[in-house]
């Protein structure tokens, strides 16, 4: 007993450890080239959550700083066994980057469309005949993933990238991005000039479901403002119930969907403009800044990976090493389906609001 008190201690302390490091690492972002930087970052480990991208990059960039590894940023991260699954090595004195890893715990219902029928299972718990069963998260504990290059071994295959010309748009992501607003149940229009849609790039007409793309701009413009009004139907329309009805944040979070698909297919982005993120953060009533940026991030994340997931396009890699396809890969991230449902029933500790919002959004 005294054993497992130690380690939960132990645990708890790692955890309050990540909870004060990820904290620190939003609030850093406190300027339009930092979101710009982050969610472009973001665009190549969008298999792991916002916070937890955000403590492989501050962690890397220390490594970095003090002379463990040669790049400032990370290219491909796994955990110990899934580079030997690899046919790679941790080197030795090569310490992991810490991060939050769910815990999962099962529970039965014998009326599953009632939410407060559900109930957990002990360890060995086996559910009555006729209970429908299903994982949740609750809670968290840390885990540690490491870049191949901190490792030895066997090559690690390149996936081929997107080489654009500039101004040049990506093969069928127009055509893509058309289908995913269409399978929404909008229209796609091309308008000759920004004067017949409010003298914006693009406009969403929720009522009408119509998105308009102006076409006196070149054809990478044209895709990242589709991509842009894709991200405005998914996730601010009337009826969606997560949406902040806040103009600002809106923007944002449109705007950094529509850089991360961009990133993701090799697109320049430093003509995008990210506005002061603190400008808006701030504005939002009864809510620290911090946890505004770390909601947003996430909401950016989930966003922009279930588009490119649904997208044909050739795309850079997901942070994933390529050939790692075991299912070690998903242990120490939450699968999407369960990410996206899951509530926890035990919140593990936490250091703050911030702290909290990262938990959940493993």
């Amino acid at each position: 007993m005294a054993t497992d008190e130690s380690a939960q201690v132990t645990r708890d302390a790692k955890l309050d450890a990540l909870h004060e490091r990820l904290a620190i690492a939003v609030g850093q972002l406190a300027s339009g080239e930092d979101w710009r930087r982050a969610m472009k970052f973001a665009a190549r480990f969008r298999s792991r959550s916002f916070g937890n991208t955000l403590l492989v990059w501050a962690q890397h960039l220390d490594a970095f700083e003090q002379g463990r590894v040669e790049a400032p940023e990370p290219s491909y991260v796994a955990g110990y066994k899934q580079w030997q699954a690899l046919g790679r090595q941790v080197e030795k004195g090569q310490p992991g980057y810490m991060i939050f890893a769910p815990v999962m715990g099962r529970f039965a219902s014998s009326t599953p469309q009632d939410n407060a029928s559900w109930r957990r299972l002990g360890r060995f718990e086996k559910p009555t005949p006729g209970e429908a069963v299903r994982s949740r998260m609750v809670g968290a504990k840390p885990a540690y993933v490491w870049d191949v290059s901190q490792t030895a071994g066997d090559p690690i295959p390149e996936r081929p990238s997107p080489v654009l010309l500039e101004g040049e748009a990506p093969e069928g992501l127009w055509a893509g991005l058309a289908t995913l607003v269409e399978a929404e149940g909008f229209a796609v229009l091309r308008v000759k000039h920004e004067g017949m849609i409010r003298g914006a790039n693009g406009l969403t007409d929720y009522t009408n479901r119509t998105v308009a793309v102006r076409t006196n701009m070149d054809d990478s413009a044209q895709v990242k403002t589709l991509a842009h009004e894709l991200a405005h139907v998914k996730l601010h329309g009337p009826d969606n119930p997560d949406a902040t009805g806040h103009r600002g944040v809106g923007e944002v979070e449109a705007e950094s969907v529509a850089l991360m698909i961009g990133a993701a297919h090799g697109m320049d982005t430093t003509g995008y403009t990210i506005p002061y993120v603190y400008g808006w953060a701030g504005t939002v009533e009864d809510r620290d800044p911090e946890e505004v940026v770390q909601a947003t991030g996430e909401r950016v994340r989930k966003t922009a990976g279930a588009i490119l997931d649904a997208l044909p396009t050739a795309q850079i890699g997901d942070g994933d090493p390529p050939g790692l396809t075991r299912d070690p890969a998903r242990a120490e991230r939450t699968p999407r389906a369960e990410r996206t449902t899951a509530t926890p029933a035990v919140e593990p500790p936490r250091s703050s609001r911030t702290a909290e919002a990262a938990v959940r959004s493993l």
